[in-house]
Order: structure tokens, then sequence, then C-alpha cells
């Protein structure tokens, strides 16, 4: 069993990720509850400054559930055909503002199962909106997030599902509501996948990934001898 952080050790974590960024939020740019869903799912395999780049404008004037149904599927791939797999976010899109207005009253609802069974939306899209509109402690698991998580020891697990049971279970209540948010921005812009930043991470001590821990013993173990060997 891969080894895990003590729930003394993932405090810290995130007391230190909290002082980096004491308010998270998402970088998605949104105006409603309706163009926040959107927006997360036009984000799925697809990075946010990309969706941002293609929803600025058309945000302005489709941001209710009627308006993105009389735009319609064919305008509204033309308006998102930057973003991976256009052609079915705008079907998924349009047909998820075709069931909030017959089946919510254009509201987004608060309920995860409702939220679920519309079109496009899986677990971390529902978990997204849930914790960014409704405040609820949930935290959705992305690419940035499992591989953070994994590689911190805050977790373990092999899908996505079993890496959010943990940190349900290993996160402090006083973080819930922003773990999402760190361990996504945390992954974005330090612990990179192809090549993580560990010698400027917060939390590289607490850390459990091991390439790390031998990258920045040797990168330590070199920097007095290079100095010496200058001053000579």
């Amino acid at each position: 069993m891969a080894k895990r952080l003590t729930r003394a050790k993932a405090a810290e974590l995130y007391a230190r990720l909290a002082k980096l960024r004491p308010d998270p939020k998402t970088e998605l740019e949104y105006v409603n509850p309706y163009t926040l869903l959107v927006a997360v799912v036009l984000s799925a395999q697809a990075t946010d400054a990309g969706v941002n780049r293609a929803t600025r404008d058309l945000f302005k004037s489709v941001d209710t559930p009627e308006k993105m149904v009389r735009l319609g599927e064919t305008a509204l791939g033309k308006r998102i055909q930057t973003i991976g797999l256009w052609r079915n976010k705008a079907k998924n899109v349009v047909a998820l503002s075709r069931a909030l207005i017959e089946n919510h009253k254009s509201e987004v609802p608060r309920d995860r199962e409702a939220l679920q069974a519309l079109p496009g939306v899986g677990r971390k899209t529902a978990n997204v909106v849930l914790m960014e509109i409704f405040g609820e402690g949930t935290i959705a698991v992305d690419t940035h997030v499992f591989r953070v998580a994994n590689r911190t020891g805050l977790a373990s697990g092999k899908t996505p599902a079993e890496v959010e049971m943990q940190l349900m279970k290993i996160t402090p209540a006083e973080y819930l509501h922003g773990a999402h948010h760190w361990l996504i921005l945390h992954g974005r812009y330090v612990c990179l996948a192809r090549k993580p930043e560990c010698p400027r991470c917060v939390i590289a001590d607490i850390c459990l990934y091991q390439p790390k821990t031998r990258t920045i013993a040797s990168t330590k173990a070199r920097t007095p001898a290079g100095a010496r060997s200058r001053k000579r």
C-alpha cells in the first residue's frame, strides 16, 4: 500500500496552501450559476484559459438557458470551436439548457442527482457547482487534483472516485471548502505533470513524492560546493 500522510501532516499541508492563497477561487469566468455550469461543462479536457477566451463574449449576451436554446447548437458550436470536443459540448450545453427550462424552472438545482442527470454533467462538474455556487464542502477531482493528491500522499487512489473519497476523509473540516481550489492551483502552477517545481514548493518537506526528495537533496548538496569553488 502506498504511503499516506497522517492527519496532522495533511492539516499542515492545507494550512500552508491556505496561507499562500487565502481566498482561492475558480479561474473560470462566469456571471451567474448557469454560466458557471456551462463553463465547467466546456472545461472538460480543456484549459480554463481556453474556455474563458471562448465564453468571455458569449456570456455577455447568452447568460440564461432560454437564450442558449434560442442560440442553438450550430451557432454555439461556432462560438466555442476553439475548445476541444466542441461539437459534443455544444450539443450537451443546449440539451442541458433545455432540461433546466423544462425540469428546474431555468434554475441550476442544488442537488447532486439532479445535476448529474443533466446532459454533459458528471460528478466532477456537479462537485464544482455545489462548491462554487452553493458553498458546499465538496472536492472535485480533475487531473491536477488527482496528481497532487497521489504525489503528496493525501490520497493513493487509482480513480478520481477513490481519490475523492480519501480526500473527503483526510481533509480537515475548516479546509474542506477551499481544498479543491488549493489542490488544483498547486497542480497547475507548481506541481506540474512532467516537471514539478519542487524547490519552490511550500509543502515540499511534507510531500511524500520520492523523485522530489532526491532532487531537492542533490540540489542542496551541490550548492555549497559550487559556491565554495567560485570563491577560490
